[in-house]
């Protein structure tokens, strides 16, 4: 039982560090405007433009991705990363699934890994899940 114990803390830390470098690198790219958009059509295009065009928006889920990805990598409040980062995760997911599917495997590890985090951690949510 410890053995398995022990391969599940590597697993759930291996998931943990690849999906918060994957947020730190992506909020990075943003800001810093490291990769050039590809050409968009269609939905997806004025998905984007009205996300442009509310302004604040990105910014907001970029800089939750980093906080986010910086948690996750320093292993710190990692049960409240993991649920602040849920709404940005989902809505990634949905994006590759409707609109854009040739994304779809990163944001189903992105998924993937967000629900790994969010049941290890089951028992740091317990007074928020308390019925009354």
């Amino acid at each position: 039982m410890i053995v398995k114990e022990k391969i599940m803390t590597i697993i759930t830390s291996l998931f943990r560090v690849l999906f918060g470098g994957l947020m730190i690198f992506a909020s990075i790219a943003y800001f810093l405007n490291l990769m050039p958009s590809p050409p968009l059509e269609g939905n997806m295009k004025a998905f984007t433009e009205g996300l442009d065009a509310a302004g604040y928006l990105m910014p907001l889920v970029k800089g939750i991705e980093l906080a986010c990805g910086i948690l996750f990598v320093f292993n710190r409040f990692v049960a409240l990363a993991a649920l602040l980062i849920l709404p940005v995760v989902v809505n990634i997911l949905a994006i590759h699934l409707f609109m854009a599917p040739e994304g779809l495997p990163v944001a189903m590890f992105l998924f993937v890994a967000n629900m790994i985090l969010i049941v290890n951690n089951l028992g740091s949510y317990k007074g928020i899940l308390v019925v009354k």
